[in-house]
């Protein structure tokens, strides 16, 4: 009798369970119903005429805000821009490009591109595009994209003023897919030092960086440090990737989980020689091979800070948890969920949060947003004010959420973000309003390229190599002084304090900025590191292996 009294329980509440889910399915279907009859009915019969496609995007926004702060839509007129970047190439003409005095001209010509193949130069100023002027006209940097980007093979004929020729030179130009690189510089910092530079984490990110560690290996590299101050994230397979280079096989890089996707594991499990698809700056695909364990052994140092967010602290975590590197700078962003792309039915995109990234120890990346998005919005701002990038006594960590590193134990924390081994604090005593009022009114890059455009050619022959730029090249107080009468022209007063405050960084910006015109962009960050504080601990401790050694390995 008790065997039937509870066969009749468990079928009854099995019975309720799926009315439940019946219940909830139908109410589900009412919700989706109710919307699409809102918006048939104000299509249909509201008082004045109204863009339906346009409130079905403010609806979908509004939606997923109520979400979290990395669930977005993007239209389609976003989603081939959004791509770009991650995918490592677009479909244009191959310059680098910037309007001066209203006048369209040629920064630099992307290496191998389609305006490179054709003869245009750095400091040609873009006349006319297909038989339409655009000197003198006000055009803007939109405008130059619509009128120069385009779909592979299609034409664009330029008509181009080139210093000390009279007349304008004509060129076409036939359309390709251009290189986007990941990687901003790779050299070698010491005898033994290398420096690798990564910007974000796009699908050609591990190729660039194979490529720039055997060249660094080739050059005598034994320690590296790797830069992903800045770095916003991208593709979850490249760090995965390039940990792989790094640490011992099947190590846990990173897991995943959330509601509705079970767990799962993320480790350097690739062997070498096993196949995989190449991406190749343009666009290009081939087949490749994976190299792993290719810097298993070297002493590593990781620069983050709180830019470095998603791929970067999936990267940097990793390192930290397995203790096989040491981490440098500041707390990262913690940007710890996982968007999944969904096409919509008009090729528009949604990128839904579907799961959170967690470290090998278990440390969940994502920092809370319980507060809203506002909160969320100032969490810099807020680390700033309440000192936290300035002192590391500043950040407080409850108990709760101390974890343990792999190897050697040691202490570390979650609750969003990366928190370095070693903190480097901000450092703004070389910067002032002035300083950021000649960055940000464009004025400092403006006199850069009037500098480059005027000089370029006697610099060269002066410096042919950056070696004897660096050597020799120095920014005096008469190209100060052009600088302030630039910004006095354009409307900025001189701020005798301001200027005094930010002169050794401003001589120092100039440097750089004149190098990467001259040279390349790797040259701008061989100037620019001089000054960066997380870069110098980082060489500190790689020319000190017993320091190096102490904070992976602390004595018991």
């Amino acid at each position: 009798m008790k065997i039937v009294k509870k066969t009749v329980v468990l079928v009854m509440s099995l019975l309720l369970i799926v009315n439940a889910t019946a219940q909830r399915k139908v109410s589900n279907e009412m919700d989706y119903a109710r919307l699409l009859s809102t918006l048939k009915a104000i299509e249909e019969k509201y008082v004045d005429t109204v863009n339906v496609a346009t409130i079905a995007d403010e609806a979908i926004n509004a939606m997923l805000k109520k979400l979290d702060p990395h669930s977005t839509y993007i239209p389609l007129s976003e989603v081939k821009r959004m791509d770009e970047p991650l995918m490592g190439n677009f479909e244009g003409v191959g310059i680098q490009f910037n309007i001066l005095s209203d006048t369209l001209m040629v920064v630099a010509t992307i290496s191998g591109g389609p305006s490179e193949k054709v003869g245009i130069k750095a400091g040609d100023r873009i006349v006319t595009v297909d038989n339409k002027n655009v000197a003198g006209t006000k055009i803007t940097n939109e405008q130059v994209f619509k009128m120069l980007r385009g779909d592979k093979g299609t034409v664009v004929n330029l008509k181009v003023k080139r210093r000390n020729i009279p007349e304008l030179i004509d060129f076409r130009v036939v359309r390709d897919r251009i290189p986007i690189f990941s990687i901003d510089a790779s050299y070698m910092v010491s005898s033994k030092i290398g420096y690798i530079k990564i910007s974000r984490f796009s699908a050609t990110t591990y190729d660039e960086f194979i490529e720039a560690l055997n060249k660094l290996k080739k050059d005598g590299m034994v320690d590296l440090i790797i830069d992903l101050q800045d770095n916003g994230g991208g593709f979850l397979q490249e760090p995965i990737e390039m940990a792989t280079e790094m640490l011992p096989e099947n190590s846990l890089v990173v897991f995943t989980k959330g509601e509705h996707s079970p767990r799962q594991d993320f480790a350097s499990n690739r062997k070498p020689g096993t196949p995989r698809r190449k991406f190749l700056p343009g666009g290009k695909n081939e087949i490749g091979f994976y190299q792993s364990r290719a810097f298993e052994k070297g002493n590593l140092v990781v620069l983050i800070d709180e830019s470095s967010a998603s791929a970067s602290e999936i990267f940097s975590g990793a390192i930290q948890d397995w203790d096989r590197g040491v981490i440098v700078g500041r707390r990262s962003f913690g940007k710890g969920l996982v968007q999944s792309r969904i096409d919509l039915p008009d090729r528009s995109m949604l990128r839904l949060t579907t799961a959170r990234y967690y470290t090998p120890s278990g440390r969940c990346i994502q920092k809370s947003y319980a507060g809203g998005d506002e909160d969320y919005e100032k969490d810099i701002l807020n680390r700033y004010n309440g000192g936290e990038l300035f002192h590391k006594d500043s950040i407080k960590f409850a108990d709760t959420l101390e974890y343990k590193t792999l190897k050697s134990k040691r202490t570390v924390y979650g609750g969003g973000g990366i928190m370095p081994d070693i903190f480097v604090p901000l450092d703004t005593a070389g910067s002032s309003p002035y300083h950021r009022d000649l960055i940000a009114r464009g004025i400092l890059n403006t006199f850069i390229i009037s500098l480059v455009d005027n000089d370029r050619k006697a610099l060269l022959a002066r410096y042919p190599k950056f070696e004897d730029f660096d050597a020799g090249f120095v920014v005096d107080d008469a190209m100060l002084d052009a600088l302030v009468a630039k910004g006095e022209k354009d409307g900025l007063k001189k701020n005798a304090d301001g200027l005094k405050k930010a002169e050794v960084f401003i001589k120092l910006q100039i440097k750089a900025l004149v190098a990467r015109d001259l040279y390349d962009q790797a040259a701008f960050f061989k100037v620019m590191n001089k000054a960066d504080h997380a870069f110098a601990k980082a060489v500190e401790l790689l020319n000190d292996s017993k320091a190096y050694k102490e904070i992976l390995v602390p004595k018991k």
